[in-house]
């Protein structure tokens, strides 16, 4: 079984419910570029990356004089790739990669590790083998780093990334037992790296090893089968697990399609996965072409999270551009909200869903909606958005015909209508 496809050309709101999920927010003439056209190209032509970052980029992590200023830098820099890369949709999967496969900051203090990491999550966006990106996030000093497989030995096994890699990045609760975690973590002893440890080595590179001196090559037991296995053994085992494609195709559809997937859509798409072999770029390219993505209930049903509300919101907007001063104080402003980069919750990521909405995160979405269009410093726009830009569909929000502009525009960021996307 996999998912239908929707039958018809795209419509001025087809298009619109199309960019408010692949690309934060789009602007009427984005729109209407998608108009008549065939589903499948669409989605297609959206996942067709470049590796085209937002030019002039004015964030250098390197040159932060502390590691909290470089960590600074480095979600500024995240930010401005947000709000101005010509490929968001990019974007948008890294932010979806980075809930999945959590590192945080919290531990990981390096600024290559940090920059190694969101390139891994880019580089991998739409990946045709999801066990080739499972293997490079496993393998990059920041997981390595924050899940303490750097300190995984024979004879003194650690066994926090071996979990994880199980409950929260393939397999998830069920098809495994904890003999399986202890017998993954003896597979992955010696998985380390070199250089850029500690407070003053913040901006040094650091280098996956393979020290063979540590590593257990004793025969073990994982996931139902036997051999003397290797790191690269168990992520292979993990990864192609039949229930890996059911997990990761549910988080798939809650970034993508509604908070609270349907588990026959899911199952839709996992029968994709499974049939290519974890090639998720094939689950996309179909999920985002299908008549379930288009379907009328399937509108307005996720709950944006501060950074999309942020991003979102300058997104319909046109994109405007703003001082570096501004970019980096709104990453300060996604944080209070909920969801600083980089620094999610738990190592199982931000629960998102009605986890984002709350009196205090409320009332900071309408100081910055206030911001962005009222206030002194609001950026200036050669014409406001219209209502399918800012809520997918044509009519203005109901007694706003007559207000300015500004006004109209404020009440529309501030509504429940824009909160979903």
């Amino acid at each position: 079984m996999t998912l239908p496809p929707h039958p018809f050309p795209l419509t001025a709101e087809d298009a619109a419910h199309f960019l408010r999920r692949t690309a934060f927010g789009p602007t009427d003439a984005q729109i209407h570029a998608l108009v008549g056209q065939d589903a499948r190209a669409v989605a297609r032509a959206a996942l067709t990356f470049r590796g085209q970052g937002a030019p002039d980029n004015p964030f250098d992590p390197s040159q932060g004089v502390t590691p909290g200023a470089m960590l600074q830098l480095t979600r500024a820099r995240w930010l401005y790739e947000l709000l101005y890369s010509p490929e968001p949709l990019r974007e948008k999967l890294a932010l979806t990669w980075s809930n999945h496969f959590v590192v945080g900051t919290d531990k990981v203090r390096n600024g290559p590790s940090l920059a190694g990491y969101l390139t891994l999550l880019r580089t991998h966006a739409a990946t045709d083998s999801f066990e080739t990106f499972a293997r490079a996030v496993a393998q990059s000093p920041a997981m390595l780093r924050y899940l303490d497989n750097d300190q995984n030995r024979r004879g003194r096994p650690n066994e926090n990334f071996s979990r994880e890699l199980l409950e929260l990045f393939t397999t998830g609760i069920g098809p495994y037992s904890e003999a399986d975690v202890h017998e993954g973590a003896r597979a992955l002893s010696g998985w380390t790296f070199t250089g850029g440890r500690g407070t003053r080595q913040f901006l040094e590179a650091p280098r996956f090893v393979f020290n063979r001196q540590q590593h257990d090559d004793g025969q073990k037991t994982y996931l139902g089968q036997r051999g003397a296995f290797t790191g690269e053994d168990v992520i292979r085992l993990a990864a192609t697990h039949p229930q890996t494609a059911t997990r990761v195709c549910f988080k798939l559809h809650r970034a993508f399609v509604r908070d609270t997937p349907d588990a026959e859509a899911v199952e839709g798409s996992a029968a994709t996965w499974r049939r290519t072999g974890g090639n998720v770029r094939a689950v996309l390219e179909e999920l985002l072409s299908s008549a379930a993505f288009y379907a009328p209930e399937q509108r307005s049903s996720i709950i944006r999270s501060p950074v999309e509300f942020v991003v979102g919101a300058l997104r319909s907007l046109g994109a405007p551009r703003l001082e570096a001063e501004r970019v980096l104080s709104l990453t300060q402003t996604a944080g209070r909200m909920g969801q600083l980069l980089l620094q999610p919750d738990t190592v199982k990521g931000w629960d998102g869903g009605r986890a984002w909405i709350n009196d205090a995160t409320l009332l900071g979405r309408m100081q910055l909606a206030a911001a962005l269009t009222l206030g002194a410093k609001a950026p200036r726009l050669p014409a406001a958005p219209t209502p399918l830009a800012l809520l997918g569909q044509a009519a203005p929000l109901p007694g706003t015909e007559r207000l300015s502009a500004a006004q109209r525009t404020y009440l529309t960021l501030i509504s429940p209508e824009f909160q979903l996307a």
